[in-house]
């Protein structure tokens, strides 16, 4: 079953970049000790508040905080959805 996501008011839809599999020095990591990335792309935005209109749009590249978001499942993908106060900055 596919399903559309519309986030509400000033909520973000974010799919996480893959964490790194392997280390500067060549080294890979194991799935344990893998970071959480920190560094996604925006795949839904919701219109906004009253006053305040949304400034990320579909696609940006988004960097945001370690355990920001709410994680969801769905169709098998990992997403993260957050409000728009916890996205740091745009890539």
């Amino acid at each position: 079953m596919k399903c559309n996501i519309k986030p509400l008011a000033d909520r973000v839809l974010v799919k996480p970049a893959e964490a790194e599999q392997k280390t500067a020095g060549g080294i890979i990591i194991p799935d344990t000790a893998k970071e959480k990335p920190q560094k996604g792309t925006v795949i839904a935005v919701g219109p906004g508040k009253k006053d305040e209109p949304m400034t990320v749009k579909v696609n940006d590249t988004v960097l945001y905080g370690k355990y920001s978001g709410t994680e969801l499942q769905l169709d098998g993908e990992t997403y993260l959805i957050m409000k728009e106060s916890d996205i740091y900055a745009i890539c």
